[in-house]
């Protein structure tokens, strides 16, 4: 799995100018293999729908998968006589390998691929691509299972489609409706950040892609899409679907180990200028925020658990104190790795020390409970002790997230962490 990815996090989006005439804005790709019967005739089509509808300038780029038959000579036909047509060679075979070549070499700010059966309709390619023109999204894809979509095609590639969709979905928690139509576009900002991350080169290419974004937090915006089935492709069903599945089990295995730095895709608090300029918002600050409560519901499960195991044998003060202690530990180290983003083995000695003095004021806050709680009631029952313990804990978190964001993962040290590491490792 790729880790290396250009270092800063992404700047927040911007509506695109038409800018020069030498430089299109949006870069059509349509990656081939053995396609001499339908390639002129799409390519044509194509250029002809976006001569006449889109409003900025454009660029078709045929990326040739290594073909066998005369595909090379018709691409370079095209390319001879139409203007705004690319021809590109690939020597080895490969949808993901194309999109990736193309993409990283294009210098148009918006990038997008269609199959070249064009079975989606073409007045969708506008609405793909203006969320990413003004700003508003990072990725668009196509979707044929949205309740407007209209498609004609067979039962079996229904049943294959929907039944992909749902494992995504229980799976790797994906929120978008359709990985596998071949219509999707993305910011050239954006695809600079993911690529290096994406590691298959077929056709999960594009819902690793979908993934990795999604889980980043970037926006990706779906189109439904009016689309007819080819009853003349050549993708073969089972050998993809079984691609797919080892694709679905390598990306959910290195997002459970935390092995790609998808914080660096996050973008800034607000699009607009005026957020930019507000005071009093940290960076971050909400998605730290749900990841210390998310940990810290965690903590406290794990604490009463240790104080329930510990109270067995030992007095509530000294059940208390060596649960507090192991529960603090892997509070501090999962707050590190999954609230702050702190990566590395660099100063997580001092992390755990400074987590430490925390959880000194933790312990005389739910002491001094147990203590008041002991001269109040004098024996109280465990369930009343648990309470209080509860309650007390929730009195500290505040005060413990602060301390966290403040003093033990503060902001600068965080940065110089993302400066210092040229690679993570899985």
């Amino acid at each position: 799995m790729r880790t290396d990815t250009p270092w800063g996090t992404l700047p927040a989006r911007e509506h695109l100018l038409a800018g020069a005439a030498d430089r299109p804005v949006l870069d059509v790709v349509i990656p081939v293999f053995d396609e001499e019967t339908d390639l002129e005739r799409c390519v044509l089509r194509l250029h002809e729908h976006l001569t006449r509808t889109f409003p900025y300038g454009f660029r078709i780029t045929v990326a040739d998968n290594a073909s066998t038959d005369r595909t090379p000579e018709i691409a370079a036909r095209l390319e001879a006589d139409i203007a705004e047509v690319r021809a590109y060679r690939l020597e080895e075979k490969g949808r993901g390998r194309a999109l990736r070549t193309v993409w990283s070499h294009s210098d148009a700010p918006v990038l997008a691929y269609m199959d070249v059966d064009l079975s989606t309709d073409l007045n969708a390619l506008l609405p793909l691509v203006a969320p990413l023109i003004s700003g508003h999204s990072d990725l668009a894809i196509g979707s044929r299972l949205t309740r407007s979509s209209r498609v004609v095609r067979g039962p079996k590639r229904e049943f294959v489609s929907r039944a992909y969709n749902l494992i995504l979905k229980s799976s790797l928690a994906a929120r978008f409706s359709d990985a596998q139509c071949g219509f999707k576009a993305v910011r050239r900002d954006v695809a600079q950040r993911l690529l290096p991350m994406v590691e298959d080169t077929g056709w999960f290419f594009d819902t690793e892609l979908l993934v990795l974004a999604e889980r980043a937090g970037l926006r990706i915006h779906e189109v439904p899409v009016d689309w007819v089935d080819d009853p003349d492709s050549t993708v073969h069903i089972v050998r993809t679907a079984a691609e797919d599945l080892k694709g679905v089990w390598r990306v959910g295995r290195a997002l459970a180990v935390g092995a790609l730095p998808l914080d660096r895709l996050a973008r800034p608090f607000g699009d607009d200028p005026r957020d930019r300029d507000l005071s009093g918002v940290p960076r971050g600050l909400a998605r730290q925020l749900v990841g210390f409560c998310v940990v810290g519901v965690f903590s406290t499960l794990l604490f009463l658990l240790l104080y329930s195991l510990f109270r067995t044998g030992a007095g509530p003060q000294t059940a208390n104190a060596a649960a507090l202690l192991l529960s603090a530990v892997a509070n501090t180290a999962a707050n590190r790795r999954l609230t702050f983003g702190v990566r590395g083995r660099d100063r997580a000695v001092r992390h755990q020390a400074q987590g430490l003095v925390v959880f000194g004021i933790g312990l005389a806050l739910t002491s001094g409970s147990l203590a008041a709680l002991d001269a109040a009631a004098g024996g109280p029952s465990h369930g009343t002790e648990l309470a209080v313990l509860v309650a007390a804990n929730l009195a500290a978190t505040v005060l413990r997230f602060l301390l966290l964001r403040s003093w033990v993962f503060p902001e600068r040290h965080r940065a110089d962490d993302d400066m210092s590491d040229m690679r993570y490792t899985p």
